[in-house]
């Protein structure tokens, strides 16, 4: 069933989009505060977002990361609009040259649509509000966060969605991700605002949760591999029997992509809070 619906949060509208409805993983919202849209939504749901955008003046587009959600009407918008959009510099080059997507991937957003972005100026402001981009890489090599300082807010692109993952797509690389969750959470905050989860408070607290429980996963995965099992027997044994998503994407996105990358975690370089 497709999802569709809107909503306001001290000030900040938001639309929540999706063709098909399996979860946080499966749709997505795109937020828009003082006349700054951050993210673009996918572009299969370009009908929904239109409207959203057209309904206030926009003044400026911030883009987290490449991914085709995210990024998929940053085209579009230009058109519309004329507002071009802003992006941390790995992004430009890749939206520049396009990317494949995976099948199940576009089934669920639709095409990547080429664009031309402009690079993140030297200081960020929303309105009057100053913004903070942190460095994120780990679920994308290019991903970034936007810090608002005054609010207590982050807009944590792919970076938390859930505490406890179970599953992780192929190119993504836990070692970096714990490392980015580290860095992030060396700034103050209270509110994440996600694009799959949605607002989430205690937003700190919750973001810490996911850190310790990879650190967790890690070290049980690395103990494990000292007693001489094998990956499959590793992921069996803390994940459960791989779900039906990595049969559908080809094991690109499955439970043993999970834990062979928590057995790269050096442990020893990540303190805990």
């Amino acid at each position: 069933m497709p999802v569709r619906e809107s909503f306001n949060y001290q000030g900040l509208d938001a639309i929540r989009v999706g063709r098909i409805d399996m979860g946080v993983n499966t749709t997505f919202v795109v937020y828009r505060l003082n006349g700054t849209l951050i993210d673009t939504g996918p572009s299969n749901q370009w009908k929904y977002v239109k409207p959203f955008v057209q309904n206030t003046p926009l003044k400026q587009l911030l883009l987290t990361h490449h991914h085709e959600d995210h990024s998929g009407n940053a085209g579009a918008i230009q058109r519309l609009t004329g507002v071009q959009a802003l992006a941390p510099d790995l992004t430009i080059g890749i939206l520049k040259k396009g990317f494949r997507i995976p099948p199940m991937q576009r089934l669920f957003w639709g095409a990547a649509g080429k664009a031309e972005v402009a690079p993140l100026p030297a200081e960020i402001y929303i309105g009057d509000e100053k913004v903070v981009p942190v460095f994120s890489p780990g679920h994308a090599k290019d991903m970034t966060c936007y810090l608002l300082p005054e609010r207590g807010w982050l807009f944590s692109a792919d970076l938390f969605i859930a505490n406890y993952l179970k599953f992780l797509r192929i190119d993504e690389d836990v070692p970096t991700l714990l490392k980015s969750i580290k860095g992030v959470l060396d700034h103050s905050f209270d509110v994440i605002l996600c694009p799959h989860r949605g607002v989430v408070e205690n937003g700190w607290q919750e973001l810490n949760k996911k850190y310790e429980y990879l650190l967790n996963l890690s070290t049980e995965a690395q103990e494990l591999h000292r007693q001489g099992l094998s990956l499959e027997e590793i992921t069996l044994r803390l994940l459960g029997k791989e779900g039906v998503f990595g049969v559908l994407t080809g094991y690109n996105f499955c439970k043993r992509n999970l834990i062979a990358s928590c057995l790269e975690v050096d442990l020893d370089e990540m303190p805990r809070f």
